[in-house]
């Protein structure tokens, strides 16, 4: 095949083209290479700049950080334990009489007064008994009268013993008391609660017939409810009645309620607790009977010590020694320091630190230093960082930035 000249004579320009190209590129890059040559022997005195560990830390962002500060206080112990609400008080209502259930009167979770009636039982049959009684008891009282005429002229001693005597042939006394035993059964027809407080476990509904001893509701005393918890046997001697001590229930997550101890029940069970009372406030009806609950009881009180937040300590070497990172600085910025400490006893937000003389590395916190309790796991020594999070005080309150 036969290629046209037109085609090869291009294909020639381009080569020139190419090879001219490769040429002027070696040239420049040549020079450039010489450029460098001459300056570095040149310039060959001057100091090469350097960048240190510090300069790269001012020039880092500061890493965000919360602290507290350590304080010298006392250290308050506390044991936990599980345990349920109940009641204050509780008693099952059962009817006195029997009959026929007219009424009821109230619902479950309903608060009554002691004088609210559960339920209504048909009456009609004491209403009768009870007119019956008064008329046996009117004509007692005639023959009573009969028997005494004649007996005003007695004196004051024979008079009265012919009075009893009277009482006694006519059957007065027994009339008496049939009366009375009727009113108080018509009475109980009203079924009424055994103190104020929330019905439960309602058991009957209207038309029922009931009889003496049925159950009716329970009756519960809500305010303050009872929590009964389980202290294992060894920390009983640490718990003392009338301490204020914290409740929380499953049902409120992240709630805290004051409670009180009661009573610390002096026998211990098999599984080696003993039962301890706690008293809570339920103004609003919303702890109810059977709640599971988590008890923190004080116990022991060690004064005077120096103390930090548990979520202060660090573990980082490989001997696993503690420490922790206080912050130096002005205002909100400054530089978290690397520090060892001893750890001493410890309740469950703090622990006490004190001074070990045969370790060099590490001293007794002054109280008012701030410690990292926030963003400072990852740290390193003079890492430089901010009080982003404030200063947050003992009890928990942040403070805000310093």
């Amino acid at each position: 095949m036969k290629i046209p000249s037109k085609l090869i004579g291009f294909g020639v320009v381009l080569l020139i083209l190419a090879v001219g190209g490769f040429g002027i590129y070696n040239r420049i890059k040549g020079e450039d290479a010489a450029d460098a040559t001459a300056n570095a022997e040149e310039g060959s005195d001057a100091p090469l700049p350097s960048v240190s560990a510090n300069s790269l830390f001012d020039d880092a962002l500061p890493v965000d950080v919360q602290g507290v500060p350590v304080v010298f206080d006392t250290l308050v112990r506390t044991v936990d334990a599980t345990g349920l609400a109940a009641p204050w008080r509780e008693s099952v209502v059962a009817a006195q009489v029997s009959g026929r259930i007219l009424q009821v009167g109230v619902r479950e979770g309903q608060r009554v007064g002691a004088n609210t009636p559960l339920v209504v039982i048909d009456s009609t049959d004491y209403v009768m008994d009870l007119r019956e009684r008064e008329a046996a008891l009117a004509r007692a009282q005639t023959q009573y009268m009969a028997q005494l005429i004649g007996s005003q002229n007695y004196d004051p001693e024979t008079r009265a013993a012919a009075e009893q005597a009277a009482r006694n042939s006519v059957g007065l006394p027994g009339a008496e008391i049939a009366i009375q035993r009727a009113r108080l059964n018509l009475a109980r027809t009203r079924v009424l609660p055994a103190f104020a407080g929330t019905v439960a476990d309602l058991q009957v509904v209207e038309g029922q017939h009931a009889s003496a001893g049925t159950p009716i509701a329970t009756i519960q005393q809500t305010d303050p409810m009872k929590v009964q918890a389980a202290v294992l046997e060894s920390a009983i001697s640490e718990i003392h009645p009338g301490r204020m001590a914290e409740v929380t229930f499953v049902a409120f997550p992240g709630e805290v309620f004051a409670a009180r101890i009661e009573s610390i029940n002096p026998v211990v069970s098999q599984a080696n607790t003993a039962r301890v009372t706690l008293s809570v406030r339920n103004p609003d009806g919303r702890i109810v009977s059977g709640m599971n609950a988590n008890v923190r009881l004080p116990a022991s009180r060690i004064p005077d010590v120096v103390m930090i937040p548990r979520e202060a300590v660090v573990e980082r070497d490989i001997e696993r020694r503690t420490l922790v990172f206080l912050f130096e600085g002005e205002g909100d910025i400054g530089r978290a320091k690397w520090q060892y400490v001893t750890l001493h006893r410890r309740n469950n937000t703090h622990y006490e630190i004190i001074d070990d003389p045969n370790d060099p590395r590490d001293r007794l916190l002054e109280p008012g230093e701030i410690v990292l309790v926030s963003g400072h796991k990852n740290l390193e020594h003079d890492a430089k960082v901010r009080l982003g999070g404030g200063v947050r005080t003992v009890d928990g309150v942040v403070t805000g930035n310093r």
